[in-house]
């Protein structure tokens, strides 16, 4: 393994997001970053989202700022650093090409799932907010700049068979698989974003990669449509995910 691994993993909300957040945490070689470009974000799209202005207040809310920070050296000298990002927050003047020597990821999850999920914490819900058509342009860009597609992770693959999956996910991301990714200290972590007291109290509550995916959810004719604009996306990208066992 290289010195200063970083690893960008895009996801969408609602994507199992901040349970791998916190298998890459419990490593003692990773320091994790929870949404750097949340509060950027928010400062250009004034989205309602819950305790925006704590948010801002919180972070630094300049994209270039961020982008900096984020390709800069990793905190305190760790080997590895994981950074959480949000693909749906990417509507500003960052993009792939301004975060080199990142090592980019890609965690997906059934829009259906996401969006029975995500609407149980929002008035509502659109397409933009599942952000998969930023992750699709993200990776495409990636696999150009490779000559191959960069890592895709399932979450149902993920809770079906954790140990496997994340051995085989770290194997993709060239660093040594550590069994402590299998489990966490559970409540919130220092290392969490000002906004895991209103989105976090399922992982909080955790130690561990929960059950499987059941039966599909029950959607509103409205939810079932956001679902259904980003499953071509959903499939765009499922196609190279990193196969189970």
């Amino acid at each position: 393994m290289t010195d200063s691994v970083r690893i960008a993993m895009w996801s969408g909300p609602r994507n199992l997001s901040t349970a791998m957040m916190r298998s890459f945490g419990s490593r003692a070689d990773t320091h994790v970053t929870d949404e750097p470009f949340y509060g950027a974000y928010l400062r250009q799209t004034g989205d309602p989202q819950p305790m925006a202005d704590d948010v801002m207040a919180s972070m630094d809310c300049d994209w270039h700022g961020v982008a900096r920070s984020m390709t800069g050296p990793n905190p305190a000298g760790t080997p590895i650093w994981y950074q959480k990002h949000m693909a749906h927050h990417m509507v500003g003047p960052i993009a792939h090409h301004d975060l080199p020597g990142l090592r980019h990821a890609f965690l997906i999850r059934d829009p259906a799932r996401v969006v029975a999920s995500y609407a149980a914490k929002r008035v509502a819900v659109r397409p933009d907010h599942l952000g998969t058509d930023k992750q699709v342009e993200f990776f495409d860009r990636e696999a150009d700049r490779l000559g191959h597609a960069p890592p895709v992770i399932d979450s149902a693959d993920v809770l079906r068979d954790p140990a496997a999956m994340l051995q085989k996910l770290c194997v993709a991301l060239a660093i040594a698989w550590d069994p402590a990714m299998l489990s966490w200290q559970a409540g919130l972590h220092p290392t969490d974003g000002v906004w895991g007291t209103h989105w976090y109290d399922a992982v909080a509550a955790s130690t561990s990669f929960g059950a499987p995916d059941k039966s599909q959810p029950d959607l509103t004719r409205d939810e079932r449509a956001v679902a259904d604009a980003c499953r071509a996306d959903y499939h765009h990208l499922a196609q190279h995910k990193i196969a189970a066992s």
